[in-house]
């Protein structure tokens, strides 16, 4: 490559990285040298060492309650919502008619699932209480049950939530998609001569297959539901009783309302930490249960 060239390549990547350093770079550094100091951003930040970890994981019971509900919520919402992206890439693997029509209609909410007209959308869904019953309770007593209070539950009210995020499962779902459909056919016609129902050819051979793309789902995913704000955040607050009050809920608080800058961004790293942690274990795990093509283990 010449010169003249090269220098061409680095003029058009040159905004994508002085973006990156910008708005990526220089706050990830920024935010871990805040997480040392006591920052109200009314003063200079003023060095404390380690004392926002310590209180952190010996004076915080806010923060251990919020720990424990993003752990519920991401344990819960992510196998969840892979096995049910993965259910309905099946189905719409099938050559049935209208299938384009039916795949946009499930991958569309996974567009507009993270909007705030979504989750506002939502909170009227489930409103229950003061004479004004949503959508769900208006069809829970039609069909003769009790109304449900959705939202002043705590076990309801992260229901809600997880429900929320189990809608947008469209973007996992084409990834799946795409995925099935580069299985080599010769695989199940070899099958189907060897006598293998369809169960045994989809444990078999269909999901060893698509290892991979569970993989990039399962990572993509858990990180996703650590990053979760907008749901909580406009349909419950954080409430009942903190039962869905997030990290990032948190962080938000102690940043934007209470001025703790240095706090919350060490509440920040630790979540970070964390998705590392769990990153680097299914990294691990990875070697016991995802086949790449060309594989040679037996």
């Amino acid at each position: 490559m010449g010169g003249e060239n090269r220098f061409m390549g680095l003029a058009y990547l040159s905004p994508y990285i002085i973006g990156l350093l910008l708005f990526t770079a220089v706050p990830f550094v920024a935010s871990f040298v805040l997480s040392f100091t006591d920052y109200s951003l009314m003063s200079a930040p003023h060095f404390v060492g380690l004392k926002n970890y310590i209180k952190l994981f010996t004076g915080d019971r806010t923060f251990n309650k919020s720990l424990s509900v993003t752990l519920i919520y991401v344990f819960s919402t992510v196998p969840l919502k892979l096995a049910f992206a993965l259910f309905i890439a099946v189905i719409l693997n099938y050559k049935l008619k209208f299938i384009n029509f039916f795949r946009t209609a499930f991958y569309v909410p996974s567009i507009l699932g993270g909007s705030i007209a979504i989750a506002v959308l939502w909170r009227y869904l489930f409103q229950s209480g003061g004479g004004h019953e949503g959508l769900v309770n208006m069809a829970l007593m039609a069909a003769g049950f009790e109304p449900v209070n959705w939202f002043g539950d705590p076990t309801n009210a992260l229901f809600t939530i997880t429900l929320l995020r189990l809608w947008q499962f469209g973007s996992a779902m084409v990834i799946f998609l795409a995925a099935l459909q580069s299985v080599d056919n010769s695989l199940y016609e070899a099958a189907a001569i060897d006598g293998a129902g369809k169960w045994r050819t989809f444990f078999f051979i269909t999901l060893p297959l698509i290892t991979p793309v569970i993989f990039f789902n399962l990572i993509m995913q858990t990180v996703q539901a650590f990053q979760e704000f907008n749901g909580p955040y406009i349909i419950t607050k954080g409430g009942p009783l903190k039962a869905t009050y997030l990290l990032p809920l948190y962080i938000y608080d102690e940043a934007f309302k209470h001025f703790k800058m240095g706090y919350a961004s060490a509440i920040a790293w630790v979540m970070f930490a964390i998705i590392m942690v769990l990153t680097l274990i299914a990294f691990w795990s990875s070697r016991h249960w995802v086949y790449y093509a060309g594989d040679k283990r037996s």
